[in-house]
């Protein structure tokens, strides 16, 4: 089985073949970790992928040793003595220009932090607030953009939270008064606290102590982070607001209110729950908006849209089911999405390929064209249009370029991909939306 020790003959990689005489989850360790949740827990990291840590070590490099790597995890667990190295800290950039801080641990502690986290999300799901979203079993950004929107149909005011730095300024005094509610086992508690307090490794090799956060990019992080939220909003609104309805995925929230002035007491409400917690919503980006809905704008309200999980909901022209066209207040994809969706394309370079058959150039673009068209075009469709225009336009150029002498104008470029598409309809995941 995939945790026998380094040496031994390796049966399975599949603990429910257990070597014999093996007794699954038996052991003599201080703390009963069962050999399978550390398989299951490889399973789930395997399967999400990600980069290696401080180690440099991949995902292809951990498997090649699989067993040893494995057997030695359980046993430092098991006992005690495992010590989480320093999360490799990468910055990506954002859509405003600023970065995004991530913390990347090694594979082997994604394994150790999949360990604790099956065990314990269980009890917390029981608790968590059905309006929150993210990073939850079940549950995604689409479900919280569809009553998102239902909800702005019904009260015309927003309140749009943004968490300045949220994931980096995390309490852990307070963090941990929320898991001694919840996380009893003391294994779970001692590598919890652990990996709150592993350093940060730079770039340049320099290391940094953590008193506060959990870094985004951490296995366990989105539940931390999820358990800390549902006792500083998701509870306190039910307490102190239990009228106004809200969506939350992750830190990102959305609070929904009936009138401007209990918006601005809202406002002025959160703003001091959120300081005494040792958060701070960030000035330039938490937002009270009206939302039209097609009726206008009282006292030329400054603010008629909002952004949401990668969506911009504004009034814009709907259809009916009736046929009828009217205005509504719905979400389409965001201007800053359309530019990040952009830069992409252009960085592709499509146009240059000429060494590529049309077919190689699906295969190499496909999976990230269909995730575009997935997310983004679940809510008004038609705002992807000018997106796969600009990538159709980058195929025409490739056409050009790789048959100069059949097709030397765009003209000619297109009829021939609209040969190509019509032979081909589900080629690109693209052309299915087009009105070509």
């Amino acid at each position: 089985m995939a945790l026998e020790r380094r040496g031994e003959p390796v049966r399975s990689a599949d603990p429910d073949q257990p070597r014999s005489g093996m007794k699954q989850g038996h052991t003599t360790k201080p703390f009963n970790i069962s050999k399978r949740a550390v398989w299951a827990a490889w399973k789930r990291v395997k399967a999400n992928g990600g980069a290696a840590g401080i180690d440099d070590q991949s995902l292809i490099d951990f498997e090649a040793d699989l067993s040893g790597q494995l057997y030695k995890l359980w046993n430092r667990m098991s006992s005690g003595s495992y010590l989480p190295p320093a999360v490799k800290r990468v910055d990506i950039p954002k859509g405003d220009g600023s970065m995004r801080p991530l913390g990347i641990p090694t594979v082997a502690d994604r394994v150790a932090q999949m360990v604790v986290k099956q065990a314990i999300e269980p009890e917390l799901e029981s608790h968590f607030h059905p309006d929150s979203y993210g990073y939850r079993p079940g549950r995604d950004a689409h479900q919280a953009l569809a009553v998102t929107r239902q909800r702005c149909w019904q009260a015309k005011w927003v309140v749009d939270l943004d968490i300045k730095g949220f994931f980096d300024a995390i309490d852990h005094d307070l963090l941990n008064l929320a898991l001694d509610k919840h996380v009893n086992e003391r294994w779970q508690r001692l590598y919890l606290q652990r990996w709150l307090t592993a350093p940060v490794q730079y770039r340049d090799g320099t290391q940094e102590q953590r008193t506060q956060g959990t870094p985004q990019g951490g296995v366990v992080s989105p539940l931390l982070a999820n358990l800390f939220l549902h006792y500083v909003f998701d509870r306190w609104m039910q307490r102190h607001w239990p009228h106004i309805q809200f969506a939350r995925y992750a830190d990102d929230i959305v609070c929904h209110c009936h009138s401007q002035a209990q918006a601005q007491a809202l406002r002025a409400a959160l703003d001091a729950r959120f300081t005494a917690c040792k958060l701070r919503l960030h000035p330039d980006k938490t937002h009270l908006v009206y939302c039209p809905n097609g009726d206008g704008n009282p006292g030329h309200w400054p603010t008629t849209q909002f952004d949401f999980l990668g969506y911009t909901f504004r009034d814009r022209g709907v259809r009916l089911r009736t046929g009828r066209l009217a205005v509504g207040f719905t979400p389409a994809v965001s201007r800053k999405a359309m530019k990040r969706m952009g830069g992409q394309i252009k960085h592709w370079n499509v146009g240059k390929q000429v060494h590529r058959t049309v077919f190689e150039l699906a295969r190499a673009y496909r999976s990230t064209l269909q995730g575009w068209k997935h997310y983004y075009g679940r809510f008004t469709r038609s705002g992807l249009s000018a997106l796969w225009w600009a990538f159709e336009n980058r195929l025409v150029s490739w056409v050009r370029k790789k048959y100069r002498k059949k097709n030397r104008s765009a003209a000619q470029a297109a009829r021939w991909l609209a040969r190509v598409r019509q032979r081909y309809p589900r080629l690109f995941p693209h052309w299915s939306s087009m009105q070509c």
